[in-house]
């Protein structure tokens, strides 16, 4: 009996929340507010480039009818969600990598659970960005009048669920994406080593993000369309691909339109998210 009680009382203190859980959530937070400020008009542009599959001037000739006004338009909505969302990215990977990893003691296996998870907990979010498609639509431009309103609209409207529309794809994203960078990043402290600097943060961050948001693309593509429409049957995931695929001249290249300056925008972001989260970290821990 005290053999089962001794490991009954380790297994709660492994499952405790600690300080350190805490800590790995302010530098994630941290991280998301510069990310935001400095990269949304870059992620304007590539938004509307998905929505009207435009090139890049005809985008940022949109945006600059529409006057500096309406540049930050939306921004409430990825900064709340950004902050919670790369806080718990950061804090629950962590904090599940190293609890499996006592627990399984595969590394390879916590990893895995660990991203799922992650990326599971991120879409709870999901309602942010839900709505901060909907402001960035110019279609909606005299519906919505901000955040809030957009909000009231969906709930008091069409409910709770609305603000899930296109769940599947962001789940799949968060949840694949999360393990490739996290694998990428651990190795890529393994090799740098004594060399890791704040320079070669930025650098790693900036190549595995790029990369890593370039490869699942297709899936906030995906997400838009499903997001872009309200009210009305949820469409399933494979039925709005293939419409997204035969409105496009059936093109797979057509699901990659406006990935070059996603794939610039992401470069600074995860470079700067990187960068910060671990010069955050090395003042906390």
């Amino acid at each position: 009996m005290s053999n089962i009680a001794t490991e009954k009382l380790s297994l709660q203190s492994i499952l405790r929340l600690n300080n350190n859980d805490f800590k790995e959530f302010i530098c994630g937070w941290g991280a998301a507010v510069i990310n935001v400020s400095v990269t949304f008009p870059i992620n304007k542009v590539i938004f509307r480039q998905i929505l009207e599959g435009v090139p890049v001037r005809a985008a940022v000739g949109q945006i600059s009818r529409e006057g500096i006004g309406l540049l930050y338009r939306g921004i409430l909505p990825p900064l709340c969600q950004k902050t919670l969302s790369l806080s718990l990215m950061f804090s629950i990977y962590e904090g599940c990598k190293q609890r499996f990893c006592l627990i399984s003691k595969s590394e390879i296996l916590a990893k895995v659970l660990a991203a799922n998870i992650a990326g599971a907990a991120e879409a709870v979010l999901m309602p942010l960005e839900r709505v901060q498609t909907l402001l960035q639509d110019w279609r909606y431009h005299n519906k919505f009048k901000n955040t809030s309103h957009a909000f009231r609209y969906l709930l008091t409207n069409h409910g709770v669920t609305e603000c899930y529309r296109g769940m599947v794809p962001i789940v799949y994203r968060n949840s694949l994406s999360n393990l490739m960078f996290f694998t990428l990043r651990d190795q890529s402290k393994v090799l740098l080593g004594e060399q890791e600097s704040l320079l070669t943060n930025f650098v790693s961050g900036a190549l595995i993000g790029g990369f890593t948001s370039t490869v699942f693309y297709p899936m906030n593509v995906i997400k838009i369309h499903m997001q872009m429409k309200i009210g009305g049957d949820f469409e399933k995931f494979l039925a709005v691909t293939r419409e997204v695929y035969v409105s496009r001249n059936r093109s797979v290249t057509s699901f990659y339109k406006g990935v070059h300056l996603n794939y610039m925008r992401s470069f600074i972001s995860w470079g700067v998210i990187n960068a910060s989260y671990d010069f955050l970290k090395s003042i906390l821990f």
